[in-house]
């Protein structure tokens, strides 16, 4: 430890200042317990249904239906505890990688403490690398470089200057921020909550979410199947002992019509594809913090995304030269001619080594790459000042006892420095104008020789500089981002790049990464005032904005949203947290993305790709598009099993044909088969080539219903047929039973078959050989042949077996339903794609 003339706090009076503040750092969820996590699954409406079924079951006595219903329950509460503790132990690593510490005077002696235990009125030192531990004034200031860029969204760095040359008591250094450079001393003014950062934290409370549409129709969905279930039973009971006058059958038939009615499937199949959706993302570094965002993915229409960090690599990199007349673009450097090779070294021996500066960074790093060595050691720097913005390393010759002095800068303090001609300062200043219309940032590098070593100048204006030529540097976008924004657009999702930048390196990003020229770019300035109406139908055309402020961008998601866009918003900074939880689904960067941002979303891409961002809209289509079948098949099969049921209630003379143990079977196959088999199925062709679900349709609208309900009435007609035709021919009730029983297993294969894919026949889906739909169908065979053949299952099941030749009208009427299915399926893709 250090000692210094600043006596700072002392120990005792700081301990009582962090007992009357509380802790530096922002408050975060709370971990939740297993039991924290059974009771969020289960207070959701289709887990209440659930149980309310595996409830009925045990009271009415059916017991292995309702183990059957509450061991699923379990289950299904392992998987999502499984999924949110993997989450939670992920973002608790990334927390603690960030968590900094923080040099501070106390009681005369400098001391690192946690980053949490800063108080107001500490006395905190900055160097290279630090991160700022609080809100601060700057005492005193050398050289200070911060970048801001987690606040502000801004690559470039800042220059900080002490508070003698600003107003007293003005925030300088926030709580945050990175320092690159330099060294400064700084008196804390607020910590926590109070902070700028803690600000945004703090407004996140007052920013409510929606639930997801699916969520909002699933609702409606169980109340209107739970009164409906209730109404028909109670009808079945009443009409079933009123025309066969036995209580105990009457009973029976109506818990089969309950078994049969209530679709105990909806809830098991949403979450079960929700928690297996999300352990897929994981495995592609994609951390689910709220599995509902995962069905909104495959609906997202507009995907907001912040520049640095995020589409850029938030890094520099040099991007073009400027030297003898000549302008050097990236794709020439190989070229590598004298004169850009001596820019390079000037450049590079002008910095810093093992500078943090993301610009000497990138200058050292193409210097090398051209073959130059490290940079020499300085016998004097002279550093970059607000009223001088340059910086001029002296390099002593090796072989003589004279030096060079190295220089870089702003373009227009470096011409003054060189004394340019008119005609030169023209020349130069027009090149300076073309590189920054490209969004690069422009450095000016000069060189002095023959420097003696003994009687070097007070400042850098008594060197005789010449000018060498300009250096353009970008912040590079990330590689992967051209083509996943083209996937974007060529999926009907609108991207919007917000940014803090200039409008003109915005631009010049916006047409790198290919969004459409016509978009128009709306600044902040013009942001602010425009009203809401204005806000709402400019926003449709615009693509990129400028110059935004963070609570600017929470304006523009909610502008979005009124407009009834379904949004995605991906950042990394504190700056995006708001926008990040208003939005319908926020994706947080894990890697260099914040606290603040990864709590407020309900996605974090653990590798920071944007390309994985693509990744999971493809995904979440894909399980929207799967449990849009998933939930069309329910509905289908349940029409033949309601009917199967009812029927005996109304014509006395037919046989029971459902007991509760045949619909047991039937939800062996029905719950396996929905939850795995489509689950795992694969996604349709076009899935990135169309247009997002519009706001306002249905996931179960009324045409997918009525188209449910066509191949379930289609089925149980067959069904009833050869009911009929087995009755006809004089079998007994057993094996009436059990002809029929195989048509309706028969064609739920079918069924199952035809509903995996929505535009590919069945033939290719069985190509495709999707394992669980294999492993699932053909056990269900198996066991129906299980039951057919062996004398003791058919006891069990009230069968008579009728001889093979019988039960070709279950193959010959399943297959007709199933060829009918497909014409129609055929003719439905041929008429959209003729739309």
């Amino acid at each position: 430890m250090q000692e210094t003339s600043c006596q700072g706090l002392s120990s005792a009076k700081a301990a009582q200042k962090l007992k009357d503040v509380g802790l530096n750092e922002l408050p975060s969820a709370k971990s939740k317990t297993i039991w924290g996590i059974a009771w969020e699954v289960m207070k959701e409406p289709m887990f209440l249904l659930l149980i309310s079924c595996g409830t009925l079951y045990l009271i009415l006595g059916d017991y292995r239906e309702g183990i059957i219903l509450i061991s699923t329950i379990s289950v299904i509460i392992g998987i999502t505890f499984y999924q949110y503790q993997k989450t939670e132990r992920a973002l608790d690593v990334l927390k603690n990688l960030s968590s900094p510490r923080a040099l501070v005077i106390r009681d005369g002696v400098e001391k690192r403490v946690p980053g949490r235990e800063v108080v107001p009125d500490d006395i905190i030192i900055l160097h290279e690398g630090d991160r700022a531990p609080a809100d601060a004034v700057l005492l005193e200031a050398s050289n200070l470089l911060i970048d801001e860029s987690i606040l502000t969204g801004e690559s470039v760095p800042v220059m900080k200057n002490a508070a003698s040359t600003s107003p007293d008591n003005e925030i300088q250094t926030f709580s945050g921020t990175l320092v690159l450079s330099g060294r400064g001393v700084a008196k804390v003014k607020f910590t926590g909550l109070q902070t700028e950062l803690g600000k945004i934290g703090v407004s996140l409370k007052s920013i409510e979410e929606d639930d997801t549409r699916l969520q909002k129709e699933m609702k409606v969905l169980v109340r209107n199947f739970a009164l409906a279930g209730i109404v028909i039973t109670l009808v079945v009971i009443g009409m079933f002992y009123f025309t066969r006058g036995d209580l105990l059958h009457a009973i029976l038939t109506g818990l089969s019509a309950a078994m049969a009615i209530l679709p105990e499937e909806f809830p098991v199949v949403l979450t079960v594809f929700l928690a297996l959706g999300a352990w897929g993302l994981s495995k592609k570094n994609v951390l689910t913090r709220k599995s509902s965002a995962i069905e909104t993915l495959g609906s997202a229409t507009v995907l907001c995304s912040d520049k640095t960090g995020t589409i850029t690599q938030n890094k520099m990199e040099v991007s073009a030269l400027f030297t003898e007349g000549r302008l050097f673009d990236k794709k020439d450097f190989d070229l590598r001619g004298d004169e850009m090779k001596q820019m390079a070294f000037a450049a590079h021996q002008a910095c810093v080594p093992d500078s943090l500066d993301p610009m000497e960074r990138a200058m050292i790093a193409f210097s090398e790459s051209l073959g130059h060595d490290r940079t020499s050691t300085a016998i004097k720097d002279y550093p970059f000042t607000r009223e001088l913005m340059a910086m001029t390393r002296v390099i002593k010759n090796q072989d003589t006892n004279q030096a060079k002095a190295y220089c870089k800068g702003a373009p227009e303090v470096v011409f003054q420095l060189c004394h340019l001609s008119e005609s030169e300062l023209q020349k130069n200043t027009k090149a300076v104008r073309e590189l920054a219309a490209k969004g690069l940032r422009v450095l000016a590098v000069a060189i002095a020789n023959g420097i003696d070593m003994n009687s070097l100048p007070a400042s850098q204006t008594g060197f005789n500089f010449s000018l060498l030529g300009l250096v353009g540097l970008a912040d590079p976008i990330r590689p992967e981002v051209p083509q996943a924004v083209q996937d974007c657009l060529t999926a009907g999702v609108k991207v919007i790049m917000i940014t803090g930048d200039y409008p003109e390196t915005a631009k010049s990003i916006a047409r790198q990464i290919g969004l459409p020229e016509d978009g128009k770019i709306i600044t902040g300035s013009e942001l602010a005032i425009l009203t809401e109406p204005d806000l709402k139908q400019k926003i449709a055309s615009t693509n990129v904005f400028a110059r935004v402020l963070p609570e600017q961008k929470l304006r523009i998601v909610n502008a979005l949203k009124a407009n009834g866009e379904i949004v995605a918003m991906t950042g990394d900074g504190v700056n995006d947290a708001p926008a990040l939880k208003a939005s319908h689904i926020g994706v947080a960067m894990g890697m260099k993305g914040t606290d603040v941002s990864r709590e407020a979303a309900a996605l974090v891409l653990l590798d920071d790709n944007f390309a994985s961002i693509v990744m999971a809209i493809r995904q979440g289509r894909k399980i929207f598009d799967n449990l849009q079948k998933a939930m069309a098949y329910i509905l289908a099969i349940h029409i033949p099993i309601i009917g199967l049921t009812l029927l005996p209630a109304f014509i006395p003379s037919l046989p029971l044909l459902l007991l509760p143990l045949h619909i047991v079977f039937m939800e062996l196959i029905i719950d396996p088969v929905c939850s795995i088999a489509f689950e795992s199925e694969a996604e349709e062709q076009d899935i990135m080539n169309r247009p997002p679900r519009p706001s306002g349709v249905k996931f179960f609208g009324t045409q997918r219903i009525l188209f449910s309900l066509f191949q379930g009435t289609l089925l149980l007609v067959m069904v009833i047929v050869v009911y009929w035709l087995s009755i006809q021919e004089g079998h007994t009730e057993g094996e009436v039973r059990a002809i029929a029983f195989s048509s309706l297993i028969i064609g739920n294969i079918f069924l199952i078959l035809t509903n995996l894919s929505k535009t590919r026949s069945v033939w290719y889906v069985i190509k495709e050989r999707n394992p669980a739909v294999i492993f699932l169908l053909n056990g269900a065979v198996l066991m129906l042949l299980c039951i057919l053949y062996i004398p003791a299952l058919r006891e069990i099941f009230a069968f008579e077996f009728p001889g093979y030749q019988h039960f070709i009208s279950s193959i010959v009427g399943a297959t007709i339903v199933l060829f009918v299915l497909e014409i129609t399926k055929f003719r439905k893709v041929k008429n959209t794609q003729n739309t």
